[in-house]
């Protein structure tokens, strides 16, 4: 493998797909189509995988001992040698450069918001990932300013405080099945990620009973309650798609065992990827073809 390639999947461009979060507001305050918006949106996008893809080499350098004795996470570059810790480190800091400059040059408070996700992350990779319960609330977080960052960026005035509520669930959702998936394919196992060891397949599947009826909850009632909605409510016709798409993901972490990869079940699950289109034109249709209240 190439230095270039192995920099390049240390990015882990598949997990790009997470920061699509930022386009919530661009959606949900009816600024679709507004070109000046989608532009400043995919700036924001592509800072977000910038920011991400530096964590996520500092990470990869962090864990390479342990990531070693992983069955899959050996094969990280970095973790196998391929790429040389102070390159990976150096790479890592031109990234973060690069996006927080683009971020305070494009909007102040957006550059405030990528340097919190960044230090928060970063934090997360040395101390906050080995508190139980705090290392998946740390990541539903990152999201949550993904979400606040796209706000800033469209300059949100009809973006209901429903929807961080949502987006905060559905994170923690994710972040949850995730760490039931990695601790049943460690068979029990945890020697190789040691917060997993303050983890049980059944206090996982509480909380996750838990966050997936609050999560069901949450858009409902955004759907038919938040200000500056369509009067005729039609957007609750987007609550099947949602629900079919949080049950499908249950089904693939229970039946499938594929939790442990969300960004992978995104790209790869059809049935999961029809539910988010539909739901995404229901939307469309509902924000932009009738009259807010």
């Amino acid at each position: 493998m190439t230095i270039a390639r192995g920099l390049l999947r240390s990015m882990r461009p598949r997990q790009w797909p997470k920061n699509g979060f930022i386009f919530a507001a661009l959606l949900f305050d009816s600024k679709l189509f507004q070109l000046n918006y989608v532009l400043i949106s995919l700036l924001g996008f592509a800072v977000f995988c910038l920011l991400s893809s530096a964590v996520y080499l500092i990470n990869d350098i962090v864990d390479a001992p342990v990531d070693r004795l992983h069955p899959t996470k050996r094969n990280r570059p970095i973790a196998r040698g391929d790429i040389p810790a102070g390159l990976a480190v150096g790479w890592a800091a031109l990234l973060a450069a690069v996006a927080l400059a683009a971020a305070f040059a494009a909007v102040p408070v957006f550059g405030l918001i990528g340097l919190t996700y960044f230090l928060s992350v970063v934090l997360y990779t040395f101390v906050l990932k080995h508190i139980v319960i705090v290392d998946v609330l740390v990541i539903a977080m990152g999201f949550v300013l993904r979400v606040g960052g796209g706000a800033v960026l469209v300059e949100a005035i009809r973006f209901s405080p429903w929807m961080y509520v949502c987006m905060l669930l559905l994170a923690l959702l994710l972040g949850f099945g995730k760490r039931r998936q990695e601790l049943v394919e460690l068979g029990g196992n945890a020697s190789t990620r040691a917060i997993l060891s303050e983890y049980s397949v059944p206090l996982l599947d509480q909380i996750i009973s838990i966050v997936t009826g609050a999560t069901l909850v949450a858009y409902a009632f955004y759907t038919f309650s938040a200000p500056q909605l369509p009067e005729n409510h039609s957007m609750m016709l987007t609550i099947p798609f949602v629900m079919y798409a949080v049950f499908r993901y249950l089904y693939l972490v229970h039946v499938k065992g594929a939790g442990g990869a969300p960004d992978e079940i995104l790209l790869t699950d059809r049935p999961l990827q029809v539910s988010i289109v539909l739901w995404a034109l229901t939307a469309i249709v509902a924000l932009y073809a009738f009259p807010a209240g």
